[in-house]
């Protein structure tokens, strides 16, 4: 009975169009009954590529959560939501068994890029629909300011607005991706377990 209330994610991010690991993305989400996908942006190489992403997901009866990273735009990440019948995220909240999700897309740097105030009033707006679950995940392609992640790279700072929002709303995870140096990376900000998943894909237990 317990098992059955259990969430299985799959998560992902900066696949940049590489079809290949996308199938076999899909591949591993059969393979080990994922319930959903959860993409964490940069599914594009800044707009291009964007065919075959998320069309091995839905061959696969899989269904896809995710949020634009700083490579792609909002009207992108829109059709492909509709194209696919996936979930775009972006300032939004869904629920799953008894887990609320709520993102933010793009990051404070590059093509789809918003200031620090604009990625914590998205966040802000999603988290206000889940937050009486019990159980809740953030997901964002920025990494988050004062965080381990930052010392990865010396191009992409992280975000105080992503900083902010752990530190109202106090998720019990955090999935986001960005900084490819720091893939697989886990550290705890608060009571929030933050988690870069990468490229390759990370299975969470819920």
């Amino acid at each position: 009975m317990e098992d059955k209330k259990k969430l299985r994610i799959l998560a992902s991010g900066d696949i940049h169009g590489d079809t290949g690991l996308a199938r076999r993305l899909a591949e591993r989400a059969e393979k080990e009954n994922a319930d959903i996908v959860i993409l964490c942006g940069d599914f594009t190489m800044g707009e291009k590529s964007i065919y075959n992403i998320f069309g091995p997901f839905a061959s696969k009866n899989k269904k896809v959560i995710f949020i634009p990273g700083n490579h792609e735009t909002a009207a992108t990440a829109d059709f492909l939501a509709e194209v696919y019948g996936a979930k775009n995220l972006h300032g939004y909240s869904a629920r799953y068994k008894d887990v609320g999700l709520f993102g933010c897309g793009g990051a404070n740097i590059g093509l789809f890029q918003l200031s620090e105030k604009e990625i914590f009033e998205m966040l802000k707006k999603g988290f206000e629909h889940i937050k009486y679950l019990n159980k809740k995940i953030m997901i964002t392609h920025v990494h988050p300011s004062e965080s381990k992640m930052e010392k990865f790279t010396q191009f992409f700072p992280g975000s105080a607005g992503v900083r902010m929002a752990i530190d109202s709303f106090s998720p019990d995870i955090l999935l986001c991706s960005h900084v490819h140096e720091a893939e697989g990376i886990e550290e705890k900000i608060g009571n929030t377990r933050v988690i870069n998943v990468g490229r390759k894909g990370k299975i969470i237990d819920i």
